[in-house]
């Protein structure tokens, strides 16, 4: 399934109308594009990410989406699993949300289950794995509606470093075989630099784009990218963005 378009033209959002958390913003994000979004804390990139979600609106301004409606899955920093379901049945949930019959369900739990590389665990419950395993059933659980739009807020930040970065690279190879939109915040550079095909920078204050960078690194990424100068000058761009005031 194609990933899904988004046009953000003048977004204004405010919890305080004298300070707005994001003011103006302008953005468009292409179908199928790996977009990370970085800033300091309190800069808006979670209020964005929910607004994309349609879990919040904009008090003004407007989020234009093609398809309308796209199917979106979001991914949060903690797994929310449910810890009296099994690894399957917490994959499977959004489909028994949707009313998809037990076998089918099911099914399609375990194509996924086997593509983050738990086929052997779907019995097993989340109080018996690890960080790592935790968020992969949760990631698991984001793809099982095949979604259009993929958004994700942190999802690796807890994690131990030889852990991340084997799920960033799962999770960017997910990315090229699906062609969905991914969106990543995060607070990492080198997180956003190694994932990404495009990243942008928030200024401190009001959400505006400070830096709005396309990547100019290989389409296939392993862990060998990472000592590779290419990723280290993509890295200092954006530490420099982030470092301005």
């Amino acid at each position: 399934m194609p990933g899904a378009a988004l046009c953000l033209k003048n977004v204004r959002r405010a919890f305080d109308p004298a300070a707005p958390v994001i003011h103006s913003l302008n953005l468009e994000i292409i179908a199928g594009e790996f977009l990370a979004i970085l800033g300091p804390s309190g800069c808006g990139k979670s209020t964005l990410l929910r607004m994309l979600a349609r879990l919040d609106t904009p008090n003004s301004g407007s989020i234009q989406m093609n398809p309308t409606a796209p199917s979106t899955a979001f991914v949060f920093q903690d797994a929310h699993l449910l810890p009296w379901r099994t690894v399957l049945d917490n994959a499977a949930l959004p489909l028994e949300l949707q009313n998809v019959a037990r076998e089918e369900r099911h099914k399609k739990a375990r194509e996924v289950l086997a593509q983050v590389g738990l086929a052997e665990a779907e019995k097993l419950i989340p109080g018996e794995l690890s960080g790592g395993m935790r968020m992969r059933v949760s990631l698991a659980r984001a793809l099982v509606t095949n979604p259009e739009l993929l958004l994700l807020d942190e999802p690796f930040a807890a994690l131990d470093e030889i852990t991340r970065f084997n799920l960033e690279v799962q999770l960017r190879d997910l990315w090229r075989d699906r062609g969905m939109t991914v969106v990543f915040v995060t607070h990492s550079i080198s997180e956003a630099a190694f994932l990404s095909n495009r990243a942008i920078v928030l200024t401190r204050r009001g959400g505006g784009i400070k830096l709005d960078r396309t990547l100019t690194l290989p389409a296939e990424r392993t862990n060998t990218l990472r000592a590779d100068p290419r990723l280290g000058e993509e890295m200092s761009t954006l530490l420099e963005a982030m470092e301005e005031e």
